[in-house]
């Protein structure tokens, strides 16, 4: 188009003042050029997300208090640094970083995360640094959801609900040592004997409100709480299977002697059969 405009104004004033002078043909052939290549530079350029602010130098794209309720689409794959903190997110899909390859950071702390997606966090690359999902409302999260990552990873300020898997988590990732007393349990999972089953169930647990590595250090093992509950829950569903088998059992037993009981009163409320004269006069006979 650049090329075809410049055509265009060449001819029109070498038709319309016969012989351009030199000086106006470096003049149009300038700015034909710095079009020309503003063109070019603007297709080669990467895009910026909307409501987001890059810095290309150091390839870090600026996210913070933009107001978003989702990743935003259009994340250059240069992306260094990644900043989401203080927005209106609250889950983060599967596919949401896949393409960030070179990331380092990414910080997604104050939003409204209350779950990841499977593998939403899993593909991110060997070269990730630093992961912040603190301030958020994250309760349950698996090793699955986080894969292999090594990144230093901020978890504190969030309901968590303490269980086996949480603690298999907190094993795993290389969380953050000054933030890592901020990650509280709000709720926990409920040992063997701990309340009764008419205690009210929104019941948040024995050890809601401590902090979850103190309460690791002090010898508290949720996976060994999860097992006793599990094998005390299998005890009673096979006691409950063989009672309803005895039961039936006996129910069986009853039907069969009731039927029995009735077919034998049948048998006796028919007539004995009468006697024929042939075996009446061979009786005769006999005496």
């Amino acid at each position: 188009m650049c090329t075809g405009l410049c055509e265009k104004r060449w001819t029109a004033v070498s038709g319309g003042r016969g012989k351009e002078t030199g000086e106006g043909l470096d003049l149009y052939s300038y700015l034909c050029v710095s079009l020309l290549f503003s063109a070019l530079w603007g297709q080669a350029t990467p895009q910026c997300p909307d409501s987001c602010h890059c810095a290309w130098d150091t390839a870090t794209v600026l996210c913070s208090n933009a107001g978003l309720r989702e990743i935003p689409e259009g994340i250059p794959p240069e992306t260094v640094s990644l900043h989401l903190e203080r927005n209106y997110i609250r889950n983060i899909p599967e596919s949401a970083f896949n393409h960030l390859v070179h990331l380092r950071d990414l910080y997604l702390s104050h939003n409204r995360i209350d779950s990841l997606s499977s593998g939403a966090l899993r593909h991110l690359g060997p070269d990730l640094r630093l992961l912040d999902l603190s301030h958020n409302q994250l309760r349950l999260a698996s090793r699955e959801d986080f894969g292999s990552t090594r990144a230093k990873t901020r978890l504190y300020h969030n309901p968590w609900h303490c269980d086996c898997t949480l603690q298999e988590l907190m094993e795993t990732l290389n969380l953050e040592p000054e933030t890592v007393n901020g990650i509280i349990c709000e709720s926990s999972v409920r040992g063997v004997g701990e309340g009764s089953r008419w205690e009210d169930p929104g019941s948040l647990g024995e050890h809601a409100g401590q902090p979850l590595v103190k309460l690791l250090d002090s010898g508290v093992n949720f996976c060994s709480l999860q097992r006793k509950t599990t094998d005390v829950a299998m005890l009673v569903t096979m006691f409950v299977w063989f009672f309803m088998v005895i039961m039936y059992v006996v129910y069986y037993v009853r039907q069969n002697q009731a039927e029995a009981r009735r077919h034998l009163e049948y048998l006796k409320s028919l007539p004995s059969p009468r006697k024929t004269p042939t075996e009446a006069d061979t009786l005769s006979t006999g005496f």
